[in-house]
């Protein structure tokens, strides 16, 4: 509304740009990009978005030279070290990351996106206590933040809080109870500690606000075999790969096996899940919206 009104503003142009990032709008964002880029090519906002763009297309390399470019142009503009910091996180440079969060922090002791993405580096180093101080000081700085209070929670149950954690992602949940990500963390904290039917519970409402994410089938089918009910766990099994035939969440499965199993507990094997196909069994899932829960994980601005 606000490009529409005043086609010619750049500030706060920076924050739509990672919100276009968020959404995918590619399109969009490219030619937000172009028109700052040729209105301004001395504003870090114009640079930001540029970079934002390149990075949606997964041109990491070229969108850290322009977050770079940013800083050029403006050294106390903390919003374009912590977009900086996140492409570095995505190509796995994680020193890199960290100074430029610290670097923002320096800047704007306030940011708190760059508190987060602090906390985010140490939870990926599994320095669980420090991420935990650093998601803290973010949260500090905006209380109001479900995503905050949801990566404080997670965090909790991985230094064996697990009540705490429980308490922290309800009040993540009070202040956003549609949150997929806070939910499903919460039924992953109850299956964690042996809440079945109450984890059974919030899958079942989590389903209804995410029907097309494998995550949630894939958890529900661990909660069933627990429960002794195979033909229903293998079912959802079936579901969550009819859901996620090339595996992309793969990864994301192992990690929840890690921070969620008790330590005499055995993963699920791929064996397992393909036992449980039914090439006649159609998902129930195929009209519904396709959120994907770790999405909701990333949190720029």
């Amino acid at each position: 509304e606000v490009r529409r009104i005043e086609n010619y503003r750049v500030e706060g142009m920076e924050i739509y740009s990672t919100t276009l990032w968020h959404l995918q709008k590619d399109v969009a964002l490219s030619v937000l990009s172009k028109d700052l880029t040729d209105m301004d090519k001395n504003s870090p906002e114009a640079w930001c978005a540029a970079g934002n763009c390149f990075s949606l297309q997964r041109e990491h390399d070229i969108a850290i030279k322009f977050f770079q470019r940013a800083i050029q142009v403006d050294p106390n503009y903390a919003y374009a070290y912590t977009l900086l910091g996140h492409e570095f996180v995505l190509t796995e440079e994680l020193d890199k990351a960290l100074a430029c969060f610290r670097n923002a922090i320096r800047v704007n002791p306030r940011h708190y996106n760059a508190w987060y993405g602090l906390g985010m580096i140490y939870y990926k180093q599994e320095k669980f206590s420090l991420a935990e101080m650093h998601f803290q000081k973010a949260l500090d700085i905006n209380p109001q933040s479900s995503v905050l209070l949801c990566h404080i929670g997670v965090v909790q149950h991985a230094l064996k809080k697990s009540e705490k954690a429980l308490d922290t992602l309800n009040k993540a949940i009070v202040i956003d109870p549609k949150n997929p990500l806070c939910k499903f963390h919460r039924a992953s904290v109850l299956f964690a500690n042996e809440k079945y039917k109450s984890a059974l519970q919030e899958l079942e409402e989590l389903k209804q606000i995410v029907p097309k994410e494998s995550l949630v089938y894939f958890l529900i089918g661990k909660v069933y075999k627990k429960l002794g009910q195979t033909h229903l766990a293998l079912m959802n099994f079936s579901w969550a790969m009819d859901l996620d035939p090339k595996g992309a969440n793969n990864q994301i499965k192992e990690a929840i096996d890690k921070r969620y199993l008790p330590d005499d507990e055995e993963p699920i094997t791929q064996e397992e899940q393909i036992m449980g196909t039914d090439e006649s069994q159609e998902s129930s899932m195929t009209d519904a919206d396709d959120t994907q829960l770790h999405a909701a994980e990333s949190d720029e601005f």
